[in-house]
């Protein structure tokens, strides 16, 4: 029992000594440091942890932030667009049209692709078929990436249409709709007649862009490469979608 008696003498004279004597005494060993090391991790894996679900989140939002870099960090400062952003987009409304062969079809149903969009009378004047002619060579000069633009000629009226122009017209989507409605969709820029331009709507069905009223070659040109970054832009969360004229 002497071992047990030696080792707890210094606890037995601390014990006797006044208490302003016992606090003045040196400490040799402590342990306080250790909850603080304890705080210390578990706020670094608290950290962790918010990295790892930021991490998540924004993987799921890929698609959403692919969408707003079409939209606004590809378009660069300085006008480098040629087409003209619409800002807010306007949704594809909720439309029947009429197919050339008489056939019903709502108009949403040309969701899934990028649309390159005229709009006009059946006649067709020499405007109208320009944009039809560019709207084709556009969709041509995309190479492989054609295959995920359709483009669509809505006619606002009962006309019929010019013989002359239906061979031009095998691989487009040709609708005729109700033209104040489409009206309330689609819009020229001030001055200037709905037929004047051509309209991209993406492929949510969002008309965002519209190209200068008249459009001519060369013009075109400078929307081709409009288009080129849509496209490459969009390529992660847009795949080919309807590879059939309808």
């Amino acid at each position: 029992m002497s071992g047990s008696n030696s080792s707890d003498a210094p606890f037995a004279r601390a014990a006797s000594l006044p208490p302003e004597r016992v606090g003045a005494q040196p400490l040799g060993l402590t342990v306080h440091a250790l909850p603080q090391a304890d705080d210390a991790l578990a706020a670094q894996r608290s950290r962790s942890g918010r990295w790892k679900m930021l991490g998540v989140m924004l993987v799921c939002a890929a698609p959403v932030i692919a969408s707003y870099f079409t939209y606004y960090v590809v378009r660069p400062e300085g006008r480098r667009n040629y087409g003209e952003l619409i800002e807010p987009q306007r949704s594809i409304p909720d439309l029947s049209a009429r197919t050339l062969a008489g056939g019903v079809q709502p108009l949403a149903d040309l969701k899934g692709q990028w649309l390159l969009v005229s709009a006009s009378g059946g006649a067709c004047d020499a405007p109208c078929q320009n944009n039809l002619y560019l709207q084709r060579q556009l969709r041509e000069s995309l190479g492989k990436e054609k295959e995920r633009v359709d483009w669509v000629w809505l006619v606002t009226d009962d006309a019929p249409l010019p013989e002359a122009i239906a061979p031009g017209l095998r691989s487009a989507t040709v609708l005729r709709v109700d033209g104040p409605a489409i009206a309330q969709w689609l819009a020229p820029a001030p001055s200037h007649a709905l037929s004047e331009h051509i309209y991209v709507v993406d492929p949510q069905g969002h008309w965002m862009m519209r190209f200068p009223a008249r459009m001519d070659r060369e013009g075109a040109a400078q929307a081709k490469r409009d288009l080129d970054r849509l496209l490459r832009a969009s390529a992660s969360w847009d795949p080919a979608g309807r590879t059939e004229p309808h």
